[in-house]
């Protein structure tokens, strides 16, 4: 297990180095970058206006002519461009730009957002507790519902408690929960009918003037629809996997022989065979959670206005904000690839006879 361990390290560097260049050439091709982001934000100032980039009057700034690279520049000041350029660092070569970007996040120096003019581990680490708790709690629901009705389904398959709530499952499968989240807010957050549940952020104003009680109290109030929106869009494969997965074992010669010696079904289902059937389910948690925190919330961050990881993400992208894109790009596919190395570990915890070296992997 340790030659495994070791590999998948080493090759975590390459694989991060692989990923960050295919973004980084495609960010190049986009249209809208940040310099044509802050031109067209320059061009619509009227005089008098202070420029938040050179501190100086915008309306000095505009000539009658000028040519750059960027579109739209045309009556902007060439030296005021070049400011611009030399600012966002697109005064260099694309490839210097990457292997500079690469130094630095080395040194875990993810540079300042273009247009917070705030340090990006600074916003992570200022977004992030929103974008766990909503992981944390929906995943956390999602087991918790999903396993035990997969053991029901299991055993009473092809009964009529099977066939009903499969008929639930697919419907939580076949409705994307950014929509189940939309039918949350019109009907309990003040939309067309009722005003249970607020509608944006995870706590209310003078949350800190609360006591203890009512902190706890009105943060799981602001939890509820976000997490409830998750935990239906999630919890459907999950079912189905933990259901055929107990499927499979019953069916196995040490349940028919443990049910033989007369020992009682629930020691055979909870003794004999959840271990076995859990192995992919449990083992796959990890991922899970890395699913969820990093994809899974982002449309419901933006739904309900949630200041996380993926409401960031969001803005940065329409922004072309490309510290924040890129330094949030490889923080996210670092966790995600030593994410999976403890998956694999986990599988190895779970169940030993499970031997990655011996298969060559």
């Amino acid at each position: 297990m340790g030659r495994y361990l070791l590999k998948r390290l080493v090759l975590i560097v390459p694989t991060l180095f692989g990923i960050m260049v295919i973004n980084f050439i495609i960010v190049q091709f986009a249209p809208g970058g940040p310099m044509e982001q802050m031109v067209a934000e320059l061009s619509g100032f009227t005089g008098g206006t202070t420029d938040r980039v050179s501190g100086t009057d915008t309306a000095a700034q505009i000539a009658s002519s000028g040519s750059s690279v960027f579109q739209g520049t045309a009556g902007l000041d060439p030296d005021l461009l070049a400011d611009l350029e030399k600012q966002f660092g697109f005064d260099k070569p694309a490839h210097e730009r990457f292997f500079m970007m690469i130094w630095n996040y080395t040194r875990l120096d993810f540079g300042n957002s273009y247009f917070q003019d705030r340090p990006v581990v600074d916003l992570v680490i200022e977004r992030i507790p929103v974008s766990v708790s909503l992981g944390l709690w929906s995943l956390i629901l999602i087991y918790i519902i999903s396993i035990p009705l997969g053991v029901a389904k299991a055993v009473r398959d092809g009964q009529g408690f099977d066939l009903w709530t499969s008929a639930v499952v697919f419907v939580g499968y076949a409705i994307p929960g950014f929509l189940f989240a939309i039918l949350l807010i019109v009907l309990f957050a003040g939309g067309n009918f009722l005003e249970l549940f607020p509608l944006r952020g995870l706590t209310s104003e003078g949350f800190s003037e609360m006591s203890r009680l009512d902190q706890i109290k009105d943060y799981f109030w602001h939890l509820t629809l976000p997490v409830t929106a998750l935990t239906v869009g999630g919890f459907a494969t999950l079912t189905m996997l933990t259901k055929n997965s107990f499927l499979e074992e019953i069916s196995k010669q040490f349940v028919l022989t443990a049910r033989a010696k007369g020992i009682t079904e629930k020691r055979v289902l909870y003794g004999h065979v959840f271990r076995n059937a859990m192995l992919i389910v449990i083992a796959g948690f990890p991922g899970a959670f890395i699913g969820i925190l990093f994809t899974g919330s982002l449309l419901i961050e933006v739904i309900f206005s949630l200041d996380g990881m993926g409401l960031l993400g969001y803005e940065a992208i329409l922004k072309r904000d490309y510290p924040i894109l890129f330094g949030t790009l490889f923080c996210f596919t670092l966790v995600s690839l030593v994410i999976q190395l403890i998956g694999d570990v986990t599988y190895v915890f779970i169940d030993p006879r499970i031997d990655f070296e011996g298969r060559g992997v």
